[in-house]
């Protein structure tokens, strides 16, 4: 039986990362997004409607309804969750102490409650993938701390029966997200995905280009067909193959996935979103690879074409059995676990196994069918005819974001240019100067940056608000206060370092925004990364009073009618809080994601370098296979146990 402990291990520090990442790029944007003066203040979204203390934190989960009681506004709240959020998952990342049940409870705990105030800005995928991911390393993560000694890690690895079923659940998220985000760019019936066209348009209009991207979309058409239909493959064709009994195909599926989540840090900024994919995509290995560093990938035929009603007939036929097959190897998993128990010895021993087996077992199932729920989503006729008890169950547990529904790149936009919105200040309303951002495009001439994994949440959400009108994105309107008033907090969105700000020392009179189609460059263009055409004004030109600002303003309930009190400015944590922001204010926030980073680094170095070293007889005990309470077990039976080597058993790695 192949080993998931390794898997596991790295598991637990991929989360421990991809948390660590989340907070402290979200920290870096606190205040101007929800800040006392930010676009849209958290406090407005935590007012009490006279319930009782527990009935208001089921309904709205989260832990800075207490920030209260320490002297702090919700803002300052959730600045100090960010913190704690970002050393406590860096903890977990350098120290195998930290990976504890405990430890990632919080850190889920933590990232739910910033949901549940951060409104629009924080209500993308790979925020509710990464709260999904979250509460399955709670159940992952053991119980009890890990032992001190390596020979009583030794004796305790891989004896606990229930230990492989919560991290199934990981290869059963990783397949719900590739499948359906292969699916759904078919259901949607884009014309790009359809016909095989859509990464001639991708590298341009996706949110945040890299420099790789201009380089990707010049190549020939040709290539970017070919690499439409080896996406539809690896996203479709390869997910099922993650819980197909032969090694060698579930290893194969893990490499496809591999590669296309790097192609895509490549050429595109989307924060910790595929760090997160590759967390999951660990699932699909075990000890023997992971020590052995072997394994291969096959290349797939291209598919011959079919019209949408075939492959809505297709899907119809599919989706139910896909949700067997994941029963099957959930009842597989179960069975495995349940014979495992039996070769427990001791009766107090047995005891307990059985006690975490039941326990477990009934988590991994319930979710199982909670996640059946939105997963069905893409298909209809399946989602109506799903069992009611599934529909009852995700229901009580929705607002605890438990599981989703996922769908990345559903249809291509800016197949006619990519729509970009720029904003405009003017002192007299004639001569207008534009206020480019960090890291959305805006000047031609500036090369796209690369800034992942911090994920800057206003410029991904100006080019949300490009791609409709304005009053679809009502957050616009508080950002253009924002900027007339004059409020640093959200200019230091804009730009970080006050000069490059070109209202600095004064803000604007006027506001405005005009809409513009951006595209790549042709090569031979020197000096440009962007050609650009005006469409429209996007904004009309506003002042502080203007009737119009005012009107938009109330339409949207955006009028500030609750002012902070004054209370928590006094607070000792409150003034701790404010030393640190303004300790950490001059970095950028990639910078200051890729110090955390290489602080990571360094002390894995220095631990290396300056550990204990092995003595000759450990380094014989090391180099000696010791058998597994489960071989020993297995060794004493009258028949061979089952051959799970070459079952759907593998090494579950979680996210």
């Amino acid at each position: 039986m192949a080993g998931s402990r390794l898997p596991r291990q790295l598991f637990f520090q991929g989360v421990a990362a991809v948390f660590m990442f989340a907070f402290a790029s979200l920290y870096t944007q606190i205040p101007g997004l929800y800040g006392p003066e930010g676009i849209l203040p958290a406090r407005r979204t935590l007012r009490p409607q006279g319930k009782g203390r527990w009935p208001q934190l089921w309904e709205t989960p989260t832990l800075l309804w207490e920030t209260p009681l320490l002297g702090l506004d919700t803002a300052q709240g959730l600045e100090l969750l960010s913190l704690l959020g970002t050393l406590l998952a860096l903890g977990a990342l350098l120290l195998h102490q930290l990976r504890h049940f405990l430890v990632y409870l919080l850190l889920w705990a933590a990232y739910l409650s910033a949901y549940q105030v951060g409104q629009v800005f924080l209500y993308f995928q790979w925020d509710s993938l990464l709260l999904e991911t979250g509460f399955l390393a709670l159940l992952v993560a053991p119980l009890r701390l890990p032992p001190r000694h390596k020979h009583a890690q030794g004796r305790l690895a891989g004896v606990l029966p229930h230990e492989d079923l919560p991290f199934w659940l990981v290869r059963w998220l990783l397949f719900r997200l590739m499948f359906a985000s292969g699916v759904v760019k078919l259901t949607s019936r884009c014309p790009a995905w359809w016909g095989l066209t859509a990464l001639t348009y991708h590298f341009e209009t996706q949110c945040l280009p890299t420099p790789a991207s201009w380089f990707a979309h010049h190549l020939p058409v040709w290539l970017h067909k070919l690499s439409v239909v080896a996406t539809f493959l690896i996203e479709i064709a390869v997910p099922p193959l993650f819980f197909a009994p032969v090694r060698r195909l579930r290893l194969a599926a893990f490499y496809s996935q591999v590669l296309l989540q790097v192609l895509i840090i490549i050429t595109g900024n989307y924060n910790f979103f595929n760090l997160l994919t590759l967390v999951l995509t660990t699932a699909l290995l075990d000890d023997a690879h992971l020590a052995a560093e072997s394994g291969n990938s096959r290349r797939k035929k291209t598919p011959s074409s079919f019209t949408f009603h075939q492959f809505s007939q297709w899907l119809k036929m599919v989706t139910l059995p896909t949700m067997w097959l994941g029963a099957a190897s959930l009842a597989w998993e179960l069975l495995t676990a349940l014979w495992r128990w039996t070769q427990v010895r001791g009766w107090l021993q047995k005891f307990c196994a059985a006690v975490q087996l039941s326990v477990f077992g009934t988590a991994t199932v319930a979710l199982f069918t909670i996640s059946l729920v939105p997963y069905s989503y893409m298909e209809p006729s399946t989602h109506g005819r799903l069992w009611t008890g599934a529909h009852r169950l995700f229901g009580t547990v929705e607002h605890l974001q438990l599981a989703h529904s996922y769908g990345l790149f559903r249809r291509m936009t800016g197949l006619g240019g990519r729509p970009e919105v720029v904003l405009e200040g003017s002192y007299d309303g004639h001569h207008w100067t534009e206020i480019e951002f960090m890291y959305k495009p805006g000047n031609v001439s500036r090369a796209p940056p690369i800034v992942a994994p911090h994920q800057p949440r206003l410029d991904w959400q100006m080019w949300f608000a490009a791609l409709g009108p304005h009053t679809h994105s009502p957050w616009f309107t508080s950002l253009v206060l924002r900027l007339l008033q004059g409020k640093e907090p959200v200019i230091r969105l804009i730009q970080n370092h006050a000069a490059r700000y070109p209202f600095h020392k004064q803000p604007p009179t006027y506001v405005r925004a005009q809409r513009y189609k951006y595209r790549f460059s042709k090569p031979g263009e020197q000096g440009q990364w962007w050609r650009r055409q005006w469409v429209e004004e996007f904004f009309p030109s506003v002042s502080l009073g203007d009737p119009t600002l005012d009107t938009l303003l109330g339409q949207f309930g955006l009028q500030d009618k609750s002012p902070p009190r004054a209370r928590s400015s006094s607070s000792t944590l409150a003034q701790a809080l404010r030393w640190m922001r303004k300790q950490l204010s001059p970095l950028e926030a990639p910078a200051l994601l890729w110090g955390l980073l290489g602080t990571v680094v360094a002390i894995r170095v220095m631990q290396a370098l300056l550990g204990p070293q092995s003595s000759p007889r450990a380094k014989e005990e090391k180099h000696r296979p010791a058998p597994s309470e489960d071989s020993v077990a297995a060794s004493k039976q009258a028949s061979p146990a089952p051959d799970v080597s070459s079952g759907s058993q593998t090494p579950r790695r979680k996210k």
